[in-house]
């Protein structure tokens, strides 16, 4: 048989190879680190992780959430590359990205990318129904739970009594206690309020609603407007009505964010797809958890973010018209 006559004998009995997506050839898998099981950034994490697991026959991304120690261990975690993305406080990774406060020795971590926000972690005072509390500046004179040295709780209310001009000393009582203890101190008429910083809904101040009659209070004024001027990872939040015994009405106030965070490093198709999973179905990613029911698309596009955003995620927030 000739070279010419195999040729069109073979060419007539080879079959075309499929076109076989990417993805299905190889799998891209993401981690994403979040905090302790009983917080809320693992719930948070999981709820992203859900979504994209649920549309994996299309882009081919696996996810999978791992509890770590919170913020600090997932800001050392995305520097060293051991995980893709992660929660983390927007506080914290303006720090970490800029290499000031606790970061100064560890120096600027300047590839840190902002993914998108996720719920807030509001600045929450708790008062006593019948205290006289309706507003942040009727604490002055009050016995208020201020927060144990060396807490979240405490560290914001010494920002915020920084931003009013306030000392200790502004207060009949200003008290120490560990926050454990706070929800009971307040019901039992030894504090006329407390403060809390953190996600909602807080088991804390669901203890104090469901023990006595408490009040939310809300926080504004031109020191909340110059906090939120100065500090790129504050932003305004609401707690929804509802959420607690005995307050039907939201409640406005200003805090950090909880923010998905990743680094430059990471694909920029593979970060695009993360978020246009979420933000195509955002109502079924709102509908995952409490802590993100009340949640807006072009806040957390924008508010608290604190880094620049991933090249992904930018790419799919102008797509979308977000940006």
């Amino acid at each position: 048989m000739s070279r010419t006559i195999l040729a069109l004998f073979m060419a007539a009995i080879t079959v075309p190879a499929l076109s076989v997506p990417a993805h299905a050839q190889e799998p891209q898998y993401l981690t994403i680190g979040t905090g302790a099981v009983t917080g809320l950034y693992y719930p948070a994490g999981g709820a992203v992780c859900r979504m994209v697991n649920r549309a994996r026959t299309q882009h081919g991304i696996r996810c999978a959430v791992e509890a770590t120690e919170g913020s600090l261990s997932n800001l050392g975690a995305l520097r060293t590359g051991e995980m893709d993305m992660a929660v983390t406080q927007s506080d914290w990774l303006f720090h970490a990205h800029k290499g000031s406060g606790r970061f100064h020795d560890q120096g600027p971590h300047g590839e840190l990318r902002s993914v998108f926000a996720l719920h807030g972690e509001p600045f929450t005072v708790v008062a006593r129904a019948g205290a006289g509390i309706d507003a942040f500046d009727d604490l002055k004179g009050k016995r208020v739970g201020v927060g144990e040295p060396g807490s979240g709780n405490r560290a914001m209310m010494d920002t915020v009594m920084k931003a009013w001009g306030w000392t200790a000393r502004d207060f009949s009582l200003a008290s120490e206690m560990p926050a454990s203890e706070q929800a009971e101190a307040l019901c039992d008429n030894r504090v006329d309020a407390v403060v809390y910083a953190g996600g909602h809904p807080n088991g804390l101040v669901q203890q104090a609603a469901s023990a006595c009659s408490v009040k939310l209070v809300g926080i504004d004024g031109r020191p909340v407007r110059k906090l939120l001027g100065d500090g790129p990872y504050y932003a305004r939040v609401v707690i929804p009505g509802g959420m607690y015994t005995g307050n039907p009405d939201d409640v406005e106030t200003f805090g950090v964010r909880a923010v998905l965070a990743t680094t430059a490093a990471v694909d920029a198709g593979l970060v695009y797809q993360v978020v246009k999973t979420v933000f195509d179905d955002f109502d079924a990613f709102k509908r995952l958890h409490p802590a993100l029911q009340s949640l807006e698309k072009p806040s957390v596009a924008a508010e608290g973010l604190a880094v620049p955003l991933h090249d992904g995620a930018m790419r799919y927030f102008e797509e979308a018209g977000m940006r």
